[in-house]
């Protein structure tokens, strides 16, 4: 039996966040994810006149392939996937998953090749400058647990939240795209934390249903030499299948000198992937009212209520300083009361404390506004 919740969800994401139009090819990729909800996705392509393909992976056979892969094979399977890519004006991602740690044995090497030679190519070069494209996730049991929530009430969470009114907060966050525009020199405060740069006439861009769900946050970049200063995050983060916990870098002239953790050797490791990856590419600001603690999931952490993520590593060409790596990692610092705190300021001026923004012409963003 079709569930309504899934009606609704593809009826938004193929009408609102793609803007799918009659004769564009669409490819519909799953990973570890029941059938249901992606043939309401393929149905609702074709009921635009779309032209929907679908690529079904399986995590567990892909970490048991990348674990003794050679480079060559690897090129090959990119060359592959990037020629059917080549041919798509729009993309669904759609992710589960059975283990959350499914690659977390796979040697680091093996993922590093992984990502210079598919992700890079296929996702972040192709995909992702030349589709219009949507990622989200699928509400597993798997996840349920990480979010400490019963199945059932997960997949109402989930429903909730990739289904807001993202209408209403798009126009909510003209005011501060508009403020993050003009602004040259960002202060970010907290425990642990104090960390300075500009962005001075990189673009901020919005994130309001039609890249991500959930969405909710709006990002831009750091000018890349110019981070000076201490971060320590307060939120577990997922990569790669391994969580990393008590966060910590230290920046010099924009570059990543110290990176700590409770894995700081793995975690040294990804940031020596290539030069880019010790530079950050992203510097963002969440706000979705839905989504209040951390599951260790990327697409739901980064949009937390109250948080922010810096990034190391590639930098979105929507919002360029010109940094390129393999690595693109959002990690999450919370800075509402119950985490620690925090300040922003933008030139000299404070727009949001402990969480919530105290300018007017930005309180339309705060949990209260954007909820019904």
């Amino acid at each position: 039996m079709s569930d309504a919740r899934q009606q609704k969800l593809a009826d938004l994401v193929i009408n609102y966040s793609i803007g799918l139009k009659p004769g564009e090819n669409i490819l519909i990729e799953t990973f570890d994810v029941p059938d249901g909800l992606a043939i309401e996705l393929i149905r609702h392509a074709h009921q635009a006149g779309g032209r929907p393909y679908l690529s079904v992976r399986d995590v567990r056979l892909t970490g048991e392939l990348l674990r003794t892969a050679t480079e060559e094979q690897v090129r090959t399977w990119a060359d592959y996937d990037l020629e059917r890519m080549k041919k798509m004006q729009a993309y669904i991602g759609l992710r589960g998953a059975h283990n959350v740690s499914e690659l977390s044995d796979v040697p680091a090497e093996k993922m590093g090749l992984y990502n210079k030679l598919y992700q890079n190519p296929v996702h972040l070069d192709q995909r992702v400058r030349f589709t219009r494209w949507v990622v989200m996730r699928y509400p597993t049991a798997s996840m349920a647990q990480m979010a400490n929530m019963s199945t059932g009430r997960f997949e109402q969470f989930y429903y909730d939240v990739c289904t807001l009114d993202y209408r209403k907060m798009s126009r909510a966050m003209d005011p501060l795209k508009e403020l993050m525009d003009r602004t040259d020199r960002v202060h970010v405060k907290g425990p642990g934390t104090d960390l300075r740069f500009s962005m001075k006439g990189i673009p901020s861009v919005k994130c309001d249903g039609h890249i991500n769900l959930p969405d909710g946050e709006l990002y831009s970049a750091p000018i890349k030499d110019t981070v000076e200063g201490t971060l320590a995050y307060n939120t577990p983060s997922l990569f790669q299948g391994l969580t990393y916990e008590n966060i910590r870098f230290t920046f010099e002239k924009g570059r990543i000198v110290k990176a700590e953790s409770s894995n700081s050797k793995r975690m040294n490791e990804i940031l020596d992937t290539d030069p880019g990856a010790r530079y950050l590419g992203e510097f963002s600001l969440g706000f979705n009212p839905y989504i209040v603690s951390p599951m260790r999931d990327t697409l739901f952490d980064e949009k937390i209520a109250g948080s922010l993520h810096v990034t190391p590593g590639n930098a979105y060409e929507t919002a360029d300083n010109g940094n390129r790596s393999a690595i693109h990692w959002d990690i999450v610092l919370i800075q509402t009361p119950e985490c620690g705190g925090g300040e922003i300021w933008f030139d000299d001026k404070l727009i949001r404390k402990d969480g919530r923004f105290v300018l007017s012409e930005l309180s339309g963003l705060n949990p209260e506004n954007l909820v019904g």
